[in-house]
């Protein structure tokens, strides 16, 4: 079985969360999106807020998402 390539599936009506930390001075600064590709099962596009950050995006199948922020917690040594 052959994956599917997120990166050539539209992404209009994906429904964005903001996720922010960090910055204090501006909202958008420190802002990622995270949203499910529609109509995709365990498909995710995560881009940045930022101005400069326009138009730049990463897609994620759920296990790859979800191996990324295991590591990326037991790499910073932090509490979940």
């Amino acid at each position: 079985m052959s994956e599917i390539n997120l990166y050539v599936l539209p992404i209009e009506g994906a429904t964005f969360v903001r996720q922010c930390g960090g910055n204090l001075t501006s909202e958008d600064e420190s802002c990622v999106g995270l949203a499910a590709i529609p109509g995709v099962a365990d498909g995710f596009v995560l881009r940045d807020t930022k101005a400069e950050g326009a138009g730049r995006e990463l897609r994620f199948t759920r296990h790859e998402l979800d191996a990324f922020a295991v590591k990326w917690v037991e790499g910073r040594a932090l509490a979940v």
